[in-house]
């Protein structure tokens, strides 16, 4: 019976499933990327050469570059 009930209903709910299941795939490779270190590396040096030529300023500096270190694990 769950096969028949399956057979019945997959015009319905194949594709809700397929969604969620991309929507999965979409969140975990969003994720990977979050807290990829090389990203985040890069990121920091980036940031460190805003505020080099002066695009930043020193407050807003030390606000992201805690968010980065948090990211990477550096600061708890």
């Amino acid at each position: 019976m769950g096969l028949l009930r399956r057979l019945l209903f997959a015009p319905v709910t194949a594709p809700a499933n397929t969604a969620l299941w991309v929507a999965k795939k979409v969140h975990e490779t969003a994720e990977a990327e979050l807290n990829d270190p090389a990203a985040i590396r890069q990121a920091l040096v980036d940031l460190e050469a805003q505020l080099l030529a002066g695009e930043i300023e020193e407050e807003a500096y030390d606000a992201a570059e805690d968010i980065l270190l948090t990211r990477l694990g550096m600061v708890s």
